[in-house]
């Protein structure tokens, strides 16, 4: 047990061997500091790379009406199926715990739209305000559709910057008007979307407003969802796979649509494509991991050979106090306290100058795939603890040499 006289013992040890026990606690902070900034580091990359392909990592699954191919009670096949505002409801009611983000739409093809002199034919969506969520659009002036403006039905409209720029040339569309098919609404937004050009030659409009502006019922052109994200792709994929079989089963049902029948009710899910985003997340925390690993062994290696050393130049005084009548098991436990001891404290400092170090420097870091370089505090702390073990380890074998020195040979020792 640790006592007054032990405590004594440890640090007139230490004070005898300070420079063999400052390269301990170097070999030590030095194991310690490296293996956190590298899990910080790991995990900085980790945001960084889930930044850039989180549009992707997702996996938007989307779910579109289409025609029936097959015929089913007694209904022949070649309907056409349409979705409604209830479709979506259902959905959302029903799959609720499982989605994470959500939205219905309304496509208008080519419309026509009109800002003064320029004019040109453009598609246009009616959308739900979580729509920007799941495509991941950027608002760079104004804003986007809100709650409000579905209860009211509001004439707004958020356009893309290609758009702006046909437009507007180098005014600012924010506050202005345009002319959707001959319909006013007032620009109150402009986005950017990771997709291009392409993408960002449209205008989205309120959901309800298209309804009952353009289309004179409760139609919709497709639903999205997102679900909460997994810690593994196969978790992501299994998830992905038991939403879409359930969704598709109840929305064939709903509308008498032939369960086999794949056409009837289209359904997309993305979680196939982003295999590569996990895989790559995982591959960055094992290599960190293994370097840890590493310099958490080589620190022991290091740690080992000084006590050693220090064994070596105490087998006198081990000697002596065997011929006094100190046990085997005693002389180990002297050996692992003062193993144990510079362990612990050089490891603490270590932990503790590798987390500042993440607090203070890490968001100086600017870079796309690097971004909150951050170690939790439990897996930091486990760490100590594992290479405040891993030290005793590498102490208990010059102990063990210790204690089964005979005293007369240790006498005798020069």
């Amino acid at each position: 047990m640790f006592n007054i006289e032990r405590w004594q013992e440890i640090f007139e040890a230490i004070a005898k061997n300070k420079l063999r026990t400052f390269l301990t606690g170097i070999s030590v902070a030095s194991g310690i500091f490296i293996l956190v900034i590298l899990l910080g580091v790991g995990k900085g990359l980790e945001n960084g790379i889930s930044k850039q392909f989180e549009n992707d990592a997702d996996g938007v699954i989307w779910i579109w009406a289409g025609t029936t191919t097959k015929e089913y009670k007694g209904l022949n096949p070649g309907r056409q199926i349409q979705l409604h505002n209830s479709d979506y409801e259902l959905s959302t009611q029903k799959f609720d715990k499982q989605i994470d983000k959500e939205s219905s739409n309304y496509a208008l093809w080519n419309a026509n739209i009109v800002y003064g002199k320029e004019t040109g034919n453009y598609d246009n969506q009616g959308v739900t305000p979580e729509h920007q969520a799941i495509e991941r659009l950027t608002i760079i002036k104004g804003r986007f559709i809100n709650a409000n403006d579905l209860i009211n039905s509001t004439k707004v409209a958020v356009i893309g910057e290609k758009l702006r720029l046909d437009l507007f040339k180098d005014k600012e569309a924010v506050g202005e008007e345009i002319a959707i098919s001959n319909i006013k609404f007032k620009v109150v937004g402009v986005f950017m979307d990771p997709g291009g050009e392409r993408e960002e030659s449209r205008a989205y409009l309120p959901l309800t407003t298209v309804q009952k502006v353009f289309v004179g019922s409760d139609k919709i052109s497709n639903l999205a969802f997102t679900l909460h994200k997994k810690d593994t792709y196969e978790e992501a994929l299994a998830e992905s796979v038991k939403f879409t079989t359930e969704i598709s089963q109840m929305l064939k049902g709903k509308n008498t649509v032939s369960p086999d029948d794949l056409s009837g009710i289209g359904i997309n899910s993305t979680i196939e494509n982003v295999k590569q985003f996990y895989d790559l997340n995982l591959y960055i925390r094992l290599f960190f991991w293994w370097v840890g690993i590493c310099t958490i062994i080589a620190g022991v290696v290091g740690v080992s050979n000084i006590m050693m050393i220090i064994v070596k130049e105490r087998t006198k005084e081990i000697g002596i106090r065997k011929a006094l009548g100190a046990s085997p098991f005693s002389i180990v436990v002297m050996i692992l306290h003062e193993s144990i001891f510079i362990t612990t404290i050089s490891g603490f400092v270590g932990l503790l100058s590798s987390l500042l170090l993440l607090e203070f420097v890490g968001p100086l870091v600017k870079s796309d795939y690097f971004l909150n370089p951050e170690v939790n505090f439990g897996v930091a702390l486990t760490t100590l603890i594992l290479l405040v073990f891993a030290g005793a380890l590498a102490g208990f074998f010059p102990a063990y040499r210790a204690a089964s020195i005979k005293p007369i040979v240790a006498l005798r020792d020069e």
